[in-house]
């Protein structure tokens, strides 16, 4: 799910699945990926699967989303993504 108003960079990887670690020739059961509203995904970031970012979320470019932020209202970025600015609401 992409929320109205969201904005999404080239070259950023929305992973729904992934490989089993126990044999690679196989996939894991898909999880969406829910972004809110007003977000802003920056080039070239991962978001993996079950992530759910709320509203008025900006992603740094180059990130890597391991986990959800579900408050919103932030700014994440890194590897592993993680707050590094809060917005009032």
């Amino acid at each position: 799910y992409i929320g109205h108003g969201t904005k999404i960079a080239p070259g950023v990887g929305l992973i729904t699945a992934n490989h089993s670690i126990n044999n690679l020739d196989c996939n894991t059961e898909g999880e969406d990926i829910i972004i809110g509203e007003d977000c802003w995904i920056g080039m070239n970031c991962v978001i993996l699967p079950g992530v759910i970012l709320g509203d008025h979320t900006i992603v740094g470019a180059g990130s890597i989303v391991t986990k959800s932020f579900q408050d919103g209202n932030c700014v994440i970025a890194g590897n592993p993504a993680v707050v590094i600015k809060k917005f009032d609401q």
